[in-house]
């Protein structure tokens, strides 16, 4: 079985907008610059759109030297530079994570604590520190950024066409944040897949995705609402969590296109 890439997103600043690609390299932590960047509070916990849906509106622009360009609605652009090598570090959390990252600046610090209206801090992870996957899910040695659980995570354009047509107000790709979307294949297909390639990368499906109310952001305004969640539990709640898409582990690294083949090598029921 064969189907089509049909879209290629990164989000450098954890739950802040994504950036839309024509081709990105695949790195084993995800993408090359995907949430390498986070918001975290002065505890160094891990800040999301699930309490601050205003990080929705903040756009994220990728600089050369691997630096960010952040704009949000009445705040002057924030240009910042890739930390360097030996630059000291600190303890922040992702969910029961403990990770070492570097903090950025006062200025970054200041501009977020502004826009989010909360005292928060800005911090990068850094190229040598490794966050491991819990091995229920994954192979030793397997690693991810900040990312909620998983290095990336993939939906079919059908799958959102299904839950479109069940609801009065269809809602846009970017509610769900994939890195990897897909054309051509059933509705919810992905979610017999065991293993697909795209081009030379080859990746394995860890686990079907479990959808959080950050679904409901709308990822233009900021406002929430009730759906799509609303909805999706009467048709995909299962073991009391709502499912859409599916996270993937990469096996190997390379570089992938929109318009690649998305080959199926490997399903459940083989």
């Amino acid at each position: 079985m064969s189907f089509t890439l049909s879209g290629i997103h990164v989000y450098p600043l954890k739950s802040a907008a994504g950036v839309e690609l024509e081709a990105a390299w695949v790195e084993r932590r995800g993408f090359t610059h995907d949430r390498r960047w986070m918001v975290v509070n002065v505890e160094g916990s891990f800040l999301t759109q699930r309490d601050y849906p205003r990080l929705a509106l903040i756009k994220v622009q990728i600089s050369d030297g691997g630096g960010l360009i952040l704009r949000a609605p009445g705040m002057p652009a924030l240009t910042i530079s890739a930390p360097q090598e030996g630059e000291e570090r600190c303890e922040v959390r992702v969910w029961e994570d403990q990770v070492s990252a570097v903090r950025i600046s006062n200025r970054s610090d200041l501009w977020l604590s502004r826009f989010l209206e909360t005292d928060c801090r800005l911090v990068f992870l850094p190229d040598d520190e490794r966050r491991p996957l819990t091995l229920a899910y994954a192979h030793p040695g397997d690693h991810v950024s900040f990312a909620d659980g998983f290095p990336f995570l993939l939906i079919s354009e059908a799958s959102l066409a299904d839950l479109n047509a069940r609801l009065n107000n269809p809602v846009a790709m970017n509610r769900f944040r994939p890195n990897l979307v897909v054309a051509g294949c059933e509705p919810y297909a992905e979610d017999g897949w065991q293993r697909i390639r795209l081009d030379n990368v080859v990746f394995r499906v860890a686990k079907p995705c479990s959808r959080c109310r950050i679904t409901t952001v709308d990822q233009e305004t900021g406002l929430t609402t009730k759906e799509p969640l609303r909805t999706l539990q009467t048709y995909r709640k299962q073991e009391g969590e709502i499912w859409f898409g599916v996270n993937l582990v990469p096996e190997n690294t390379g570089r992938v296109r929109v318009g690649d083949s998305v080959d199926v090598v490997e399903t459940k029921s083989s």
